[in-house]
């Protein structure tokens, strides 16, 4: 069935590529302690531990970005690439790790805010071995987005108002 839908997804967009193009968009608002995060019709929570200030009630936004390369790894793979490259897949798991100083949130010197020494960890069960997991991270590293997002430069316009 997936194979089927991506190659009608395919031919429409082929024709008509106005269908393909999105602005996705999310929203946070604070409450309470967390933030409340919503796209589309989903809505999460985001907080921080209490040594900056949060409750720790739900994940960081840290955990929140790492997620997002984990599951691009796991349902792009699982439900788009397989299906279109034609390879099976029997199971796919993701691990993300990356190194942070929270000191670098609380401006102290010498310590930096930034996530350093990124890692994605793919497990990829297939019938046709390594040659069809190559295969597949050679395409998921053309194609993924957050990956793409979190390696290429961009601007990102910033702005802040008074509310």
């Amino acid at each position: 069935m997936r194979t089927e839908t991506i190659e009608k997804t395919v031919a429409t967009w082929s024709k008509e590529p106005d269908q393909a193009r999105g602005a996705p968009t999310v929203t946070a608002r604070a409450e309470e302690s967390q933030a409340v995060i919503q796209a589309g019709p989903f809505t999460w929570q985001t907080d921080l531990p209490p040594a900056l200030g949060g409750t720790n009630q739900a994940p960081s936004p840290t955990a929140l970005l790492l997620s997002a390369l984990a599951g691009c790894a796991v349902v792009f793979v699982r439900d788009t690439l397989a299906p279109q490259l034609g390879l099976p897949v029997t199971a796919v798991a993701a691990t993300v790790r990356c190194e942070s100083d929270a000191r670098g949130l609380l401006g102290m010197d010498d310590a930096e805010p930034d996530l350093r020494n990124m890692t994605l960890d793919v497990s990829l069960e297939s019938p046709d071995g390594q040659a069809a997991v190559d295969e597949i991270a050679r395409i998921w590293q053309e194609r993924c987005p957050i990956y793409l997002a979190l390696r290429k430069l961009m601007d990102i316009a910033v702005q802040f108002r008074a509310a």
